[in-house]
């Protein structure tokens, strides 16, 4: 098990900018070092309509927008992990502006394992190859004179990874704002003990580190939060406090998730984002269609 980044790259302050998607509750970001054009993107986001089947691209619009306004060059664009909330916008920032795709080496489990819940056939690669690059634990990655580290954390997924950039951590949905607790850990290839040995093994980070949320759900009604400490989570988050144990995590998250229903969007999701953010191929008529297999996670 890789090492994790120490004081040394506290002192590393990278600019953040996020960008909301209100319908998923989804943040996006880009990342860059002031001063140095180059820059990567992370957990973009593509508008799906889902009642009508409509695709539209406001949410990577504004993200390409600032982009180029500010004149950034995309080096990276990451996945922290297979969204099933969101469909990615991967494809359409590669195609706008450049740079390389990376996601977790264990991708490959997640495409096997969705492979069959959708009945692909064998044209569907279950290598990760639709992917520029994946991503072990430990590996980095060069962002200009910023060094991206990539640490494997599943729980959620067996393909979630956490991104760290000078102090800035990217957790994906590994852990929310304090008082929004944990990740669920009931789609298929998730574990409760997994999620939170990971967890505490990203909380060994610095406390001054600034960890920055993948969703945010606005508990009790307070204003919307996109980022919060290392030390915050440590002492206040509900879930996963210094004071929770193993034991009593795994009873507390096995029994919430048997209370959740599906999200919204997951059959689409996983279908697209196991793609590398691509649709279905075409019909012989050039349409796309997206399957939705009955009693998939019963």
């Amino acid at each position: 098990m890789t090492r994790l980044p120490t004081e040394l790259q506290a002192a590393i302050y990278p600019e953040v900018v996020p960008f909301y998607d209100e319908d998923t509750n989804t943040f996006s970001y880009v990342v860059y070092k002031q001063g140095d054009p180059r820059c990567a993107v992370i957990d973009s986001v593509l508008d799906l309509d889902y009642p009508s089947g409509t695709i539209s691209t406001g949410g990577a619009e504004r993200i390409i927008d600032y982009i180029q306004k500010h004149q950034l060059t995309v080096e990276w664009i990451l996945e922290t992990h297979v969204h099933a909330d969101h469909l990615s916008a991967a494809p359409l920032i590669q195609e706008k502006l450049g740079g390389k795709l990376a996601i977790g080496e264990n991708i490959k489990t997640v495409q096997e394992t969705f492979g069959k819940v959708f009945n692909e056939d064998t044209e569907f690669k279950r290598d990760g190859s639709q992917f520029d690059r994946l991503l072990g634990d430990g590996d980095m990655l060069e962002l200009g004179d910023l060094v991206i580290h990539a640490v494997h954390t599943p729980g959620h997924t067996p393909a979630c990874m956490t991104f760290i950039i000078g102090d800035a951590v990217f957790v994906g949905d590994t852990i929310f704002m304090p008082d929004g607790g944990t990740a669920r850990v009931d789609f298929p290839g998730g574990d409760a003990r997994t999620l939170y040995q990971s967890i505490h093994r990203i909380l060994e980070l610095p406390e001054q580190f600034r960890m920055f949320m993948c969703h945010d759900y606005c508990p009790n009604g307070r204003a919307l939060e996109y980022q919060t400490t290392v030390g915050a989570q440590r002492k206040q988050n509900i879930h996963v406090n210094d004071k929770v144990s193993e034991q009593d995590f795994v009873a507390m998250r096995e029994a919430r998730d048997a209370t959740l229903g599906m999200p919204r969007l997951i059959l689409p999701s996983l279908q697209v984002n196991m793609r590398a953010g691509h649709m279905p191929p075409s019909d012989d008529s050039g349409r796309v269609f997206l399957k939705v297999p009955v009693n998939a996670f019963v």
